[in-house]
């Protein structure tokens, strides 16, 4: 496959700016691979497509508010940072994406908040996500985070051209999440409610929770027309005992494992036995899935609709079949469902 094959004509107003009012009342989209049948309904009849003893596997990663603005010595100048990785906690030192890029170098210091109570130096302008910044902060390794937290915005992505909302900060999280460490959310997670869980729980379905902490590298356009030649950048990620057990239970009773999102098909694809069962995982991931490919853990998955030409629309064209993704698509279209992020959602099954 070459990156030319998932091309498609999307409209501008179909990038969903706002998320739906009630989470689990976006659209669904449900594709049965074996019939090519297309259903639509709401998120929350999801609940009709699983049975008793069925997994729902969820990316608890919890998104932290990674965007700041500041200001450059001397100029004045408004720079946007973007947090992308911490590099050690001891030194304060983190990646970061600025923009603009090309006002910044090496030993510039940028000053934030109003009473200038957080400084950063620019050490290094080399690194392939950008630059390094030390953080100068006088308080303790919490205190520094705190900081950070209070002076950070939700980091919407740069579609959504609106400012962030308070409403933001909640909707552009999971319920479920638990652990700090993701710049973008597992969006497919945003459509389910408290409720919709409890009842899927009453069901018997099954949940197993897993962690990968979302970088940018999700969204990195593709480049190359050879997709092999594609590096995703790393994320870490975390497979306990817990969520091993429930998954290779239910592959044993021969249930159905749904992986809710992209980031957790990722996830569970990248810590495969020799038995096609899943092992627990503590490290990073790049693991880049495109056609043709053979799933080996979840036999269905809930996704939300993808951009033209993007790793994730690239994953599901593996999990549904090429054809198929891009006839629903067209329906897609035709129906006017949100795309990206805050957009509706797909069931494959």
């Amino acid at each position: 496959m070459k990156l030319s094959h998932f091309n498609f004509e999307l409209p501008n107003e179909l990038l969903a700016e706002y998320p739906s009012e009630n989470r689990d009342e976006a659209r669904l989209m449900v594709l049965h691979r074996d019939t090519q049948k297309i259903e639509h309904k709401l998120f929350k009849d999801l609940i009709d497509y699983f049975d008793e003893g069925d997994v729902l596997a969820l990316n608890n990663t919890k998104v932290f508010p990674a965007r700041l603005f500041g200001n450059k010595e001397k100029t004045g100048a408004r720079i946007e940072v973007f947090l992308l990785r911490e590099l050690s906690a001891d030194q304060r030192l983190w990646d970061v994406l600025v923009d603009p890029a090309r006002k910044i170098r090496i030993g510039n210091k940028l000053y934030f908040g109003e009473d200038e109570s957080l400084v950063a130096e620019v050490i290094d302008n080399t690194t392939s996500r950008g630059r390094t910044l030390r953080f100068l902060y006088d308080g303790s390794y919490e205190e520094f985070r705190r900081k950070l937290t209070e002076l950070g915005q939700t980091p919407l992505p740069k579609y959504i051209k609106r400012d962030v909302e308070p409403e933001d900060e909640d909707r552009y999280q999971t319920i479920y999440a638990k652990h700090e460490g993701a710049v973008a959310a597992p969006t497919a997670g945003l459509h389910f409610s408290k409720h919709l869980l409890k009842r899927l729980e009453i069901k018997g379905v099954d949940s197993a929770e897993v962690t990968l902490h979302v970088g940018l590298g999700t969204f990195n356009p593709v480049e190359v027309e050879d997709l092999s030649k594609h590096k995703m950048d790393s994320e870490q990620l975390i497979i306990d005992d817990k969520a091993v057990a429930t998954v290779n239970n239910a592959i044993a009773q021969k249930k159905r494992v749904c992986a809710v999102g992209t980031t957790v098909m990722r996830a569970l694809e990248s810590s495969v036995s020799s038995e096609s069962t899943l092992n627990t995982f503590e490290g990073w991931t790049n693991k880049f899935i495109f056609p043709p490919y053979d799933f080996s853990i979840a036999n269905a998955m809930v996704t939300n609709f993808h951009t033209p030409k993007s790793t994730l629309l690239m994953m599901v064209a593996a999990f549904a079949g090429h054809d198929f993704i891009f006839k629903a698509y067209e329906e897609a279209v035709k129906e006017k469902y949100k795309f990206f992020s805050y957009g509706d959602a797909m069931l494959i099954l």
